[in-house]
């Protein structure tokens, strides 16, 4: 008995040279654009579907394929396939491989399939379609302080869905669909809130389950992967990831003659001591004070001395400056000599 032969590659669009990842893509794609939840009644698109997902079955398994492709250079002659042991020369010896999608409420899979690869349908067996959604890559800004000491943070991100227009075919009316432009999908924008971990960096990603793509089929959503990026402080520079930097101007007085002051840390204004003799550029270190790492602890903060002259001296400021000026045998010149 002939049967109709199935051509796997044309149902997937792809040639016989496809790879895996060809396959699957091409698969994917597919599924998505004639799955009967998004095609609700349309019995050619459900047709359509179970030959995308018989092929799938066959090309996406190395031995399937291997023992499709084995029907020879005259694979796709005629219009029908004459099964082995039927007056035909060919002959080929497969174990029973059940019938994965046999009896389902999409008919199940073809003749060919299960004169060529065995089985018969189970009774009572189903077979539901269903595909996790895609991951979905986004952005975060965090300013230091959230990266610092973490916590939650209300965010907006656009998530694709299926356009409700077309049901996700891209045509309305025969024509492409206005609402999603013939892509098939619509861009929302979700809101939800995060757990920000302490410590993270620029260039981290963080992980947040099931909020990526809608699944389909009842399949679960993709995650979402937040790259950090942070923003630019007006008061600390980060250095060697964890440690920190800021700059203190003081006074020429408190350099020479040296001064307790108050210096700002992300964790609030600590008293540091300003060793006397000290110089312009100088840099002294708050061990401890810098930001939070991931696992555990602290880096430093630096405070870099800035010497900064009186921008309005009063006439006595000035006179003692005088003085200083007709006593003092420095020559800050010379120390570049």
């Amino acid at each position: 008995m002939a049967v109709k032969f199935q051509d796997y590659y044309e149902a997937l669009g792809v040639p016989r040279n496809a790879s895996e990842e060809e396959i699957k893509r091409a698969y994917r794609k597919l599924a998505r654009k004639y799955h009967p939840d998004v095609n609700p009644g349309d019995k050619d698109a459900e047709e359509r579907f179970k030959q995308i997902n018989e092929a799938y079955e066959v090309l996406s398994d190395a031995e399937k394929r291997k023992k499709y492709d084995a029907l020879g250079a005259d694979w796709k002659a005629g219009a029908d396939f004459t099964p082995p042991g039927e007056a035909g020369t060919f002959r080929m010896e497969f174990g029973d491989l059940g019938d994965v999608f046999g009896g389902s409420r999409f008919g199940g899979f073809s003749d060919f399939f299960q004169t060529l690869f065995g089985g018969s349908p189970r009774r009572g067996a189903t077979f539901s379609f269903s595909q996790r959604g895609p991951d979905v890559e986004s952005e975060i800004a965090l300013s230091l302080e959230e990266a610092h000491r973490g916590g939650s943070r209300a965010i907006s991100v656009p998530t694709e869905e299926a356009c409700q227009t077309c049901g996700g075919s891209g045509v309305k009316d025969k024509r492409s669909c206005p609402a999603c432009r013939g892509s098939g999908f619509q861009t929302r924008f979700e809101h939800f809130t995060v757990n920000i971990p302490k410590g993270v960096r620029e260039g981290s990603v963080i992980r947040v389950p099931r909020r990526g793509g809608s699944g389909m089929g009842g399949g679960e959503r993709g995650d979402l992967y937040l790259r950090v990026h942070l923003l630019p402080h007006p008061t600390f520079r980060i250095r060697n990831e964890s440690d920190l930097e800021v700059d203190l101007p003081i006074a020429p007085w408190e350099a020479v003659l040296g001064a307790k002051v108050t210096v700002p840390t992300l964790d609030g204004p600590v008293e540091m001591r300003i060793p006397p003799q000290s110089q312009g550029g100088q840099r002294l270190r708050l061990r401890g004070k810098g930001l939070s790492r991931a696992e555990g602890g602290q880096g430093d903060q630096y405070v870099r001395l800035e010497i900064v002259a009186p921008p309005n001296p009063s006439e006595q400021e000035r006179e003692l400056f005088r003085k200083l000026a007709e006593v003092s045998r420095f020559d800050p010149r010379s120390l570049r000599r």
